[in-house]
């Protein structure tokens, strides 16, 4: 997430007949082969290497460098060694591009946190033309943004002033095609829905195939609230190192995303040889959502117990250690068993409910304990589907008002979502009488609760009151809270 600076150091040195070029400091396959593309590059702009041995070096040496943005400073710092451009200029600038055979400046990665990094450190940056909206994301006034090399040439030269990159769009209110009135029944679970992103909850929903458990998933982007300044950046940055920022508009509405089941470990959490951000931090200040989730390899599932509660994730490889924000809302959805009809006698296979129990213990009680409301979806009966009774649902408008107030008073009061306190900061805003406490510790003793159970009891109970306007939790707040977190499913079959 932090820019780390390297700096392109160009040496010409005599005693060859013909000009050698070498590129050193942990470079990768794709930086070495940046020298053939300036080359080329050299060659149409009608300038040749003299007949030295040209060695650029990349300092700091001991850090791992790869990707191809690293062609448009490597190419300035020779172009400064011959004399075409000044060395004095470049200075003042970070340098970020990829360059093609003819003198093209390419997109490329990372220009975001570029830019942000060049800002604070009071320096221009010199990027790709395509992106230049971008790097003026990043707070910078001093943005050199040329399609080809030659107009960076003719800029320094003064022949030809690059222009400031226009702004970027404005940031709009986030409008969606979907909305939660297109739910039909499933009062239970749109309420579910609704606390959860009050208070950022994780959530598990629980039932037979075609019983909306998706539908509901996807509309939950549509009532939380719009995501702040810092979010929109920090979230940009993220997509922007992945290579997934769309063209010059930011990130402005919050992530939503679907992995699927055959997702690998690497693909959820990041890593590879250039340890890129995963699923999880590509969700972060957004949605995650695992559909069919028995059906995700375990080990790959257990990634996410550390996330969940530290909300970032460190990726540690041999060369490399990144560390990126992970602080996603987990909405999980899943089948009781295999064939989905459990407790359907005309539906069910031969097999329920013996199988509903292997199948559902292919998830860890750890992850479970860590999901705060689960939820049974029933199967919508057919005459709701088609209800005239002159009422209509509720918009997504509508709830979204309600959780937006609710998250206001959370922020107002401990400057962060009710899903993230613990320790001190959750005892305080979350004292209960002793009739409360003494009921909840009862229900928590026949529960079998763990602590983490026991307090994620006190988060939920704290997000009703906040949905209701209350300063303090009441015996109708707890109790609800009491109704989303048992873990075993006796209405199908299973304990």
């Amino acid at each position: 997430m932090d820019a780390t600076r390297i700096n392109v150091q160009v040496q010409l040195s005599a005693g060859l007949a013909k000009p050698e070029f070498n590129i050193i400091g942990l470079a990768d396959r794709a930086v070495k082969e940046s020298a053939e593309r300036i080359r080329n590059v050299l060659s149409a702009l009608n300038l040749s290497l003299p007949p030295k041995r040209l060695t650029v070096n990349l300092s700091p040496a001991d850090v791992e460098k790869s990707g191809s943005h690293f062609d448009l400073p490597i190419l300035c710092g020779i172009l400064c060694a011959i004399g075409v451009l000044p060395e004095s200029e470049l200075d003042k600038y970070i340098i970020i591009g990829e360059v093609g055979l003819n003198g093209a400046i390419l997109k490329t990665n990372g220009v975001l946190p570029a830019s942000v990094w060049a800002n604070q450190n009071n320096l221009g940056i010199i990027c790709p033309g395509d992106q230049g909206g971008e790097a003026r994301w990043g707070g910078n006034a001093n943005i050199l943004a040329p399609f080809h090399v030659l107009e960076l040439i003719n800029h320094f030269k003064g022949t030809q002033i690059l222009p400031m990159p226009p702004l970027p769009p404005q940031l709009s209110n986030t409008s969606y095609t979907i909305d939660m009135s297109e739910v039909h029944g499933q009062s239970a679970a749109k309420r579910a829905l609704e606390i959860a992103a009050a208070g950022g909850h994780a959530m598990l929903m629980v039932g037979p195939p075609g019983s909306g458990k998706t539908m509901l998933a996807s509309r939950l982007p549509t009532i939380l609230p719009e995501m702040t300044p810092d979010e929109i950046l920090e979230t940009s940055i993220i997509y922007s190192i992945a290579g997934q920022l769309n063209g010059q508009s930011l990130v402005t509405t919050r992530p939503f995303r679907s992995a699927h089941h055959t997702s690998s470990a690497v693909s959820l959490a990041g890593g590879g040889a250039d340890a890129r951000p995963g699923e999880i931090s590509l969700a972060h200040n957004g949605v995650l959502f695992l559909d069919e989730l028995p059906e995700f390899n375990r080990a790959t599932l257990e990634i996410l117990r550390q996330p969940m509660e530290a909300g970032k994730i460190m990726i540690a490889r041999a060369r490399r250690t990144a560390t990126y924000p992970a602080r996603f809302q987990l909405i999980a959805a899943m089948n009781p068993c295999p064939c989905g009809h459990l407790g359907n006698a005309a539906l069910s296979c031969s097999r329920a409910p013996r199988c509903a129990e292997a199948y559902q213990n292919k998830i860890s009680g750890p992850l479970l304990d860590r999901i705060d409301l689960h939820v049974d979806v029933d199967p919508v009966n057919p005459w709701e589907m088609n209800k005239d009774d002159g009422t209509t649902a509720e918009t997504s408008a509508q709830i979204r008002a309600r959780v937006v107030a609710a998250r206001n008073r959370q922020l107002a009061r401990q400057g962060v979502a009710n899903a993230q306190l613990d320790g001190a900061a959750l005892d305080a805003v979350a004292q209960l009488s002793d009739e409360l406490t003494k009921f909840l510790n009862s229900a928590a003793e026949k529960m079998g609760m763990s602590a983490r159970g026991y307090n994620r009891i006190r988060r939920i109970a704290r997000t009703i009151a906040d949905l209701r306007g209350a300063e303090n939790i009441e015996m109708s707040d707890l109790a609800e809270a009491l109704s989303y977190r048992p873990i075993n499913r006796g209405k199908y079959g299973v304990k």
